[in-house]
């Protein structure tokens, strides 16, 4: 199965989130498809294929990595676009001590590396508007759309500061796509990790 660990921000920083995109959201028309904020996170580490049997050993390896990092003070701040395809929300706060986790094996073998904490919010839709052909030889290209959309878009974000909450866990989360609304991925919450606690020995 596929499998991520990852930080769920407050219920607070989610409607704040929610309710700051709301000015962006009807500006971007089709060109983008957004979230469900109920799923958003902070993805960690991410195994695309986590055999169904090793899940109980996951948790155990995820306590004894979590054991050494203390909780810590996260906000939601800022904003950017990743391969001209999706649009996240940075993170600030404690990040030196969340790039450490992040630097940790939390998914042994499995593990693929994040470079950079973040939540995304969008992805361009297939219903995006593109850009009007060239008619003419020597016509200059027509700028595209989505792109000046998305520009537009962390431009009025790029100034974005949430509520700070507090980190006490880590959340394995299973990844079914397809599966979820719009067609999009279905995750679901296997377990939780607390930050700093003794792992059962």
């Amino acid at each position: 199965m596929r499998v991520f660990c990852s930080i769920r921000p407050s219920a607070d920083a989610v409607e704040h989130l929610d309710a700051a995109l709301d000015a962006v959201r009807d500006r971007a028309g089709r060109a983008l498809h957004w979230g469900d904020p109920d799923q958003w996170h902070l993805t960690l580490a991410f195994a695309p294929q986590l055999p169904g049997g090793a899940v109980e050993d996951s948790f155990d390896h995820l306590a004894q990595v979590l054991s050494g990092h203390g909780p810590m003070d996260l906000h939601l701040a800022g904003a950017g676009v990743f391969s001209g395809r999706a649009l996240w929300i940075g993170v600030g706060g404690d990040v030196d001590d969340l790039a450490a986790l992040m630097r940790e094996d939390l998914l042994g073998d499995q593990d693929r590396e994040r470079r950079r904490a973040h939540l995304t919010v969008a992805r361009v839709s297939a219903r995006a508007p593109r850009p009007r052909r060239r008619r003419y030889r020597g016509e200059p290209a027509q700028p595209d759309p989505t792109e000046l959309v998305l520009a537009e878009v962390v431009r009025a974000m790029s100034v974005y500061r949430g509520p700070a909450w507090e980190v006490r866990e880590v959340e394995l989360v299973s990844s079914r796509l397809g599966a979820g609304r719009s067609g999009g991925p279905l995750h679901e919450v296997l377990g939780s990790v607390p930050l700093g606690a003794n792992p059962r020995g």
